[in-house]
């Protein structure tokens, strides 16, 4: 007896309902099978995103039996088999059945079959190889990717090295599905595989490695995968040399046992050096956005201090110095180095203050300086600069008519 996902509101919806209905009007029952993470979460009890479809139909009749239905056919990867089909606003990536006639480690030339098994056989993990009707029948072509999902096994699909050699990214995928997946020891055979091709990473494209290692890093707790991954000597390929490992686990630690929010992008900075110059040429290596390189170089930064002994006022100087965000980075970051439980409530008091605390205006401008009897050029610059410290010293007065007599006494004081 075939076993079966059961009822799922996926795949009944009336969007999914659309695309296997046009499908099947060209290609019959049974032509189209969701397939991959979705069907390997559902097997897991993991929340189910993204859907995608294999099929037996060419990108031509895909396209043919997506418009005829009324639905958008978008050619995202034609070359490769891929149609996206758009239906009541939710996309599904439609892909026919293929198999491998060669490639290099970072592209491959694919020809079209109809055999479901032969498609399987191409896929990266014997979990992700795993289809379902319609109806929610589960077919398992390796014989394997049923029992490997249940037991959360991250197995190559055959050999890995030669998967591998298919896309030498499949190394960082590997470490990612067994972070997000994964239970128990990690593949022996698959772990020799991604140390003895570790070198192949060095010239992959930068967003390419960003992307994987991001999301890995996005997993509830990768700190295993990472400390497989250091030891293969992995993250020295794709990373500037990291030490320990030290910070990132307790990052990872605080943000668990407090609740916090998984940061991707902030556990990738406890995986760089205390060195800005490294920090932005390593984001530009990983081609990061120029907002995720900022922060990293901002958060890595070295003054002021970040003691979890700071004062209110001490605090209030940092944010305005640094901006509320990065003060925020820099807090978790001195946390996770200090790791000391005993100190978590002080940690957790600078970062309410953090959040609540919004730093107020200077609330002098140049032309005030100029009305003051400052002559315009450079000294008004110095004389702003000088209020402002005194401002800040001040705790951020309120009282503009005090600023304004600062500054008086200050112009009163310059030797033109």
């Amino acid at each position: 007896m075939s076993e079966s996902l059961g009822p799922r509101p996926w795949l009944s919806a009336p969007a999914t309902a659309a695309v296997f209905d046009a499908l099947e009007a060209k290609g019959g029952p049974g032509c189209a099978r969701v397939v991959g993470g979705a069907v390997r979460n559902a097997v897991i009890g993991a929340p189910v995103g993204d859907i995608d479809i294999a099929t037996q139909l060419t990108p031509d009749v895909v396209t043919e039996a997506l418009m005829a239905a009324g639905l958008k056919a978008i050619p995202t990867g034609v070359d490769h088999g891929t149609v996206t089909a758009l239906a009541q606003g939710q996309t599904f990536e439609i892909t026919t059945l293929r198999q491998d006639v060669e490639t290099d480690g970072r592209r491959a030339v694919v020809a079209f079959t109809t055999d479901w098994a032969q498609d399987a056989q191409r896929r990266d993990f014997t979990l992700n190889a795993l289809y379902a009707d319609r109806d929610g029948t589960l077919h398992d072509p390796l014989g394997s990717g049923l029992a490997d999902a249940r037991a959360r096994r991250v197995v190559f699909v055959g050999e890995a090295r030669t998967r591998i050699a298919e896309d030498y990214l499949r190394i960082l995928r590997f470490f990612r599905f067994q972070a997000w997946y994964g239970r128990g020891e990690a593949d022996p055979d698959a772990l020799a595989a991604c140390e003895a091709l570790r070198d192949t990473l060095a010239d992959r494209p930068g967003e390419r490695i960003s992307k994987e290692l991001l999301k890995l890093l996005a997993a509830d707790d990768p700190r295993a995968s990472i400390r497989q991954m250091a030891a293969a000597g992995i993250l020295d390929v794709i990373l500037p040399p990291v030490g320990d490992l030290h910070d990132f686990e307790a990052l990872v630690e605080i943000e668990s046992e407090m609740l916090f929010e998984c940061d991707p992008v902030l556990r990738l900075a406890c995986l760089l050096p205390a060195d800005q110059i490294a920090v932005a040429q390593a984001a530009e290596r990983l081609r990061l956005s120029n907002a995720e390189r900022d922060r990293l170089v901002a958060a890595k930064g070295q003054g002021p201090r970040i003691t979890s002994w700071m004062s209110p006022r001490e605090a209030r100087r940092a944010v305005y110095a640094l901006s509320a965000p990065t003060f925020h980075d820099r807090i978790k970051l001195a946390w996770a180095k200090s790791n000391r439980t005993a100190t978590a409530a002080q940690w957790r008091g600078l970062l309410a203050l953090c959040d609540s605390w919004a730093p107020p205006p200077f609330p002098l401008t140049g032309d005030e300086v100029v009305h003051a009897g400052v002559p315009k050029g450079p000294m008004v610059g110095q004389v702003l600069r000088e209020v402002e410290d005194w401002w800040i010293d001040h705790d951020f007065l309120e009282d503009k008519f005090s600023a304004i007599e600062k500054l008086k006494a200050v112009a009163q004081g310059l030797a033109y």
